[in-house]
């Protein structure tokens, strides 16, 4: 008979199942805030490990509540150019959707994984389509070339703003695929009219 080992013990088992029905009900508070504090000072003691790193420390912990944004309009984005792909004219309309829906979520990868590096937690939102009207499908690509541009703008403005070093790089790479896609729409525009 091959006997195996419990996953964990039974009162870890328990915290951990206590810990989930907590953070459904009330997600920002820790219900046990002082096995968290040993959990980070034990993991203060692992070779390399620094308090408060160069990258995605505390100066990339100011800017949270703006990556959660990005975040949040990434995925909208992703889903917006979806539904903009199953309804798009042409061809060519379709493959240029798809990628950008690609492309959108590709942002919010790095995102999810910038916001883990910060926090060492990970972030999950439902995103929920924002209301598509029956709009001209150039007076739609006007709109999204509009909030491709500005959404370069905020990432190159959270650039600047930022003093990480690791978390300006990404946010001017964004920047960069954020006013790409907004090139992208607008000669898609231009065969449209």
């Amino acid at each position: 008979m091959i006997e195996t080992a419990p996953s964990a013990l039974p009162a870890q088992e328990e915290n951990r199942r206590h810990e989930s029905v907590w953070r459904r009900v009330s997600p920002s508070l820790d219900p046990y805030p002082d096995a968290r504090a040993e959990e980070q000072a034990k993991l203060l003691t692992l070779p390399g490990a620094e308090a408060d790193p160069c990258c995605m420390g505390s100066a990339a912990r100011a800017a949270l509540d703006v990556i959660e944004g990005f975040l949040r309009d990434e995925l909208s984005d992703a889903q917006t150019y979806r539904y903009l792909a199953a309804h798009a004219p042409t061809q060519e309309a379709r493959r240029v959707m798809r990628q950008l829906a690609s492309d959108e979520t590709g942002h919010a990868a790095a995102l999810r994984a910038v916001y883990f590096l910060i926090t060492g937690e990970t972030y999950s939102v439902a995103v929920v389509l924002p209301p598509q009207t029956k709009q001209p499908w150039r007076d739609r690509l006007r709109g999204r070339y509009h909030e491709e541009a500005c959404g370069g703008f905020n990432y190159a403005r959270a650039a600047e703003e930022t003093t990480d070093v690791c978390l300006k790089k990404l946010l001017e790479g964004l920047s960069a695929d954020e006013y790409r896609h907004a090139e992208t729409i607008r000669k898609l525009l231009e065969k449209a009219l």
